[in-house]
């Protein structure tokens, strides 16, 4: 296994901090099953998927990875991809500070003005771990509703009933 300390000394060969998106989508290529570690099959397996056999070759596909992010269906794959991986092991849920940083990372990534707002109205009212179904809806709200919240129908959209909680709360402020 690969653990913590190993991550951050092979970010440091990387050049790439360990928190840096990039390092979310080598897990994704890698198909780690958990945040922070990489078991010797993940990582030898994704390193031959990407074709990569030296650090220099790893540090030449760094660019690659992160363009991977601009494709819509790529980014959808890793953010599906993410939630399991950032959740504890033997959890259903996502505890909401690391789907917090999760969705701050990601949707960095893809420009989303409300995500702020959205993480603010969870630690302020919701306060519990995220399920999958919501973790999945947000991206596709964030990717339908526009920022104004101006095109959202609760009876329309079929969100989940927190995110329904939320724009009708966003609408009143």
């Amino acid at each position: 296994m690969i653990l913590a300390d190993g991550i951050t000394l092979l970010c440091n060969d990387l050049q790439v901090d360990p928190q840096d998106i990039v390092m979310l989508v080598v897990s994704w290529h890698m198909k780690a099953a958990t945040m922070c570690e990489f078991s010797k099959q993940e990582f030898i397996g994704g390193l031959q998927a990407l074709g990569i056999d030296t650090l220099e070759k790893f540090c030449e596909r760094i660019p690659f990875m992160r363009s991977e992010l601009k494709d819509e269906q790529k980014f959808r794959e890793i953010y599906n991809f993410a939630f399991a991986w950032a959740k504890e092991k033997g959890q259903k849920s996502l505890a909401l500070d690391t789907a917090i940083g999760m969705w701050q990372l990601l949707f960095a990534e893809k420009h989303w003005p409300l995500v702020e707002h959205w993480c603010q109205f969870l630690q302020a009212r919701h306060n519990k771990a995220i399920s999958r179904d919501t973790w999945s809806q947000l991206l596709e709200f964030a990717r339908t509703v526009e920022p104004s919240l101006s095109n959202y129908d609760l009876e329309e959209h079929g969100h989940t009933s927190l995110m329904n909680l939320w724009s009708t709360y966003k609408k009143m402020v």
